[in-house]
């Protein structure tokens, strides 16, 4: 599923921007990640503590989170935005949203952030022991981006990725990390853009 799932990426982030084949071609992605995910056995939302005691999904957790590594990436993205070499690859992800609707792209982004976290922080979390489930999944979600030709997601996704197992390993489930992926993925899609034209 992953090498399959890799493949399939990298060929959905080739077509052109506005060709209507990138929404079904990610939606075809965000399918194999979720056949993997409910191929692998149980998933579980989990549960965390609160500060007073009570029991809770970490979903509040997960969006302040995620809203906390938005922030750190959108600062980064005034540094990216004076280097054409790493912020060209960007914009070309971004084009997609630019030049399709944005609507279209924001609901594949949403199918296939739930997917991703099903199955990596889901099924393959759960396939690793729990000395080496936070890397080991952290680095297959990586490796997953390898064939996009982007750099910088390889590098974004080891960041979320690292985020959202450590979320996962606290909580015990994927209610977490699934808002906080979702809560930074969307909010880099509708701003990421903005503040790279502001920073160059």
């Amino acid at each position: 599923t992953v090498l399959l799932g890799s493949v399939a990426l990298g060929l959905a982030l080739a077509i052109p921007s506005g060709d209507p084949r990138f929404y079904l071609a990610s939606l075809g992605v965000a399918v194999l990640w979720m056949t993997g995910a409910l191929a692998s056995g149980p998933l579980h939302l989990g549960r965390s503590r609160t500060r007073a005691g009570t029991a809770s999904r970490g979903v509040l957790q997960g969006f302040i989170l995620g809203a906390m590594l938005l922030a750190l990436f959108l600062l980064g993205a005034f540094v990216i935005a004076r280097i054409p070499l790493l912020r060209a690859p960007v914009d070309e992800l971004l084009d997609h949203a630019r030049y399709g609707s944005l609507w279209l792209v924001a609901a594949v982004t949403i199918a296939g952030g739930v997917a991703e976290e099903l199955f990596f922080r889901g099924a393959v979390f759960a396939a690793f022991s729990r000395r080496v489930n936070v890397l080991g999944s952290t680095l297959l979600y990586a490796a997953s981006t390898l064939f996009s030709g982007v750099p910088l997601l390889t590098f974004a996704a080891a960041c979320l990725g690292l985020l959202t197992a450590a979320q996962r390993r606290v909580t015990g489930g994927v209610a977490g990390s699934i808002t906080s992926h979702l809560t930074w993925s969307l909010g880099m899609l509708l701003l990421l853009g903005p503040v790279l034209d502001l920073g160059g």
